[in-house]
């Protein structure tokens, strides 16, 4: 599960993670949502010293309008992911992504799920994030990536 696109350094953490093991990725893209709580997110940002983003927090799409941002940056993911060997689809999830996760890995018979994301300080304190949430429903492990900045 992703919110932003892979960059290089996290598609080569991701594909390595196993050593020489052929893995393959069944990528979701989480987008920004009206879930997401914009006063959290720009609590992150002041947390890590990101005093401009958090000032731009309200500036970025978000629900509908955030769809097509996540629709290709999904594509990138999944093309970069190929690039590098490994077998890779994905789809852009927005209503209930957890009970998408657990279907996903019980009909793909999933060994683990990563979570890679941004860090979360305040969800992450409450154990609301998604990796935290997601380890109580999807019956597998989870581990939780901090993805690279651009």
């Amino acid at each position: 599960m992703i919110e932003k696109p892979l960059t290089a350094e996290d598609v080569e953490f991701v594909t390595t993670l196993h050593g020489e093991e052929r893995i393959s990725f069944v990528v979701l893209m989480q987008p920004r949502s009206d879930q997401a709580d914009v006063l959290l997110r720009a609590i992150d940002d002041v947390a890590i010293g990101e005093l401009r983003e958090a000032v731009r927090e309200g500036e970025r799409p978000e629900g509908k309008e955030a769809r097509e941002p996540a629709e290709m940056a999904l594509e990138y993911s999944l093309r970069e992911l190929r690039q590098a060997g490994s077998e890779a689809v994905g789809q852009v999830i927005e209503d209930h992504p957890l009970d998408k996760l657990k279907t996903v890995v019980d009909d793909s018979g999933a060994d683990e799920v990563i979570v890679l994301t941004a860090p979360h300080y305040v969800e992450e304190f409450f154990h609301r994030d998604w990796a935290s949430r997601a380890r109580h429903k999807v019956g597998v492990p989870v581990l939780k990536l901090f993805a690279h900045s651009e």
